[in-house]
C-alpha cells in the first residue's frame, strides 16, 4: 500500500512561506505590549517579559487616535461604496452597451493605469483647493470614488457572464438597468466583493495623498497620524506598534471575511497570474 500525505505535496513549500510573511505581523504584536527599555535594549528582545499596556495606553490618552481610526473608516467606506456604484455600472456599460468610440474610451481610463501619481498630485490639489475641498476629508476620499483598474476588473467580471440571462429578462420585459440591478449585480457579488477589498486596501494604506492634502490633525487618518510618531531625533515604537496593530487589524478582519469570494473572482475572471 503506498504511502500518501494527508495534504497536497505543495504545503511544504507553501506553509514555510507563509510563516516568513506571517513572522513580521506576529513580531509586530509582541512588539506593541513591550516597554520602551525592552524595546530599545541590545541585543533586540523577541519576546516581552511581561505584557505591558503602555503603548496602547499613551497612543488612546496623548493622541487622538479614536478620532483618526474613526476618519479612516469613514474615507475607507465611502470609497468602497463609490467604487462599488461607479466601476460597476462604468463596467456594465463597457462589457454590454454599444456606443460610439466604446473601445477608444475604455483604452484611455485603462492607460492612465500607467500614469505615476506624484504626477496627478499638484493639479488634482489645485483643483481641490478651487472648490474647497483641501484640509477636508472629502479631499481624502473623493480621489478613491472610482478607478481605471476598478472599471477593467468589472468589465472582465461582466464580459465572462453568459449574456443569454440578460436576454432572457429583456424578453420578459425588463429594461437595461432592471436587468443590471436585479439580474447581472447579484451574480457579480465575487467581483464586487473582489474589488472592495482592493478598494478598501488601497484607501487605508494611502499615505502620500492625505499627507498632502490634509494638515489638520482632527482631520489625520491613521496612517498619517501614526507617521508623526516617527522623528529625526526619537521614535515613539510603542505606541507606533500599537498604531500599526489597530490600523491592521480592520484589514486582517475584512479579508478573512472575504477571501472565498477574492479566491473565485481571480479565477473566474480571467485574473489570475
Amino acid at each position: 500500500m503506498r504511502w500518501r500525505l494527508p495534504f497536497s505535496p505543495w504545503h511544504l513549500l507553501l506553509m514555510p512561506l507563509a510563516l516568513l510573511f506571517v513572522l513580521p505581523l506576529v513580531q509586530m504584536v509582541l512588539t506593541s505590549f513591550m516597554s520602551s527599555a525592552e524595546i530599545n535594549q541590545f541585543p533586540p528582545q523577541l519576546l516581552p517579559t511581561s505584557l505591558h499596556l503602555s503603548g496602547y495606553r499613551a497612543l488612546l490618552t496623548e493622541t487622538p487616535a479614536l478620532r483618526w481610526l474613526f476618519n479612516s473608516v469613514l474615507v475607507s467606506v465611502v470609497s468602497v461604496i463609490g467604487h462599488l456604484i461607479l466601476c460597476s455600472t462604468a463596467g456594465y456599460g463597457f462589457a454590454r452597451l454599444k456606443f460610439a468610440g466604446r473601445g477608444v474610451a475604455f483604452l484611455v481610463i485603462v492607460a492612465t493605469v500607467m500614469i505615476p501619481i506624484q504626477l496627478l498630485m499638484i493639479p488634482t490639489y489645485l483643483m481641490f483647493a478651487r472648490i474647497g475641498i483641501v484640509d477636508t476629508l472629502a479631499a481624502a476620499f473623493v480621489p478613491w470614488l472610482a478607478s481605471a483598474f476598478g472599471i477593467f476588473l468589472m468589465r472582465q467580471f461582466f464580459l465572462a457572464l453568459p449574456v443569454e440571462l440578460e436576454e432572457a429578462a429583456l424578453i420578459d420585459g425588463c429594461g437595461t438597468w432592471r436587468t443590471f440591478w436585479s439580474i447581472v449585480l447579484p451574480l457579480a457579488r465575487p467581483a464586487l466583493a473582489t474589488l472592495a477589498i482592493f478598494t478598501l486596501l488601497s484607501s487605508w494604506n494611502d499615505l502620500l495623498w492625505p499627507l498632502v492634502a490634509i494638515s489638520d490633525d482632527n482631520r489625520f487618518t491613521l496612517q498619517v497620524g501614526l507617521a508623526n510618531f516617527q522623528g529625526m531625533r526619537r521614535t515613539e515604537w510603542s505606541q507606533l506598534m500599537a498604531g500599526n496593530v489597530l490600523a491592521t487589524a480592520p484589514l486582517i478582519v475584512a479579508f478573512l471575511i472575504a477571501q472565498r469570494k477574492f479566491i473565485a473572482t481571480m479565477t473566474f475572471s480571467g485574473l489570475k497570474g
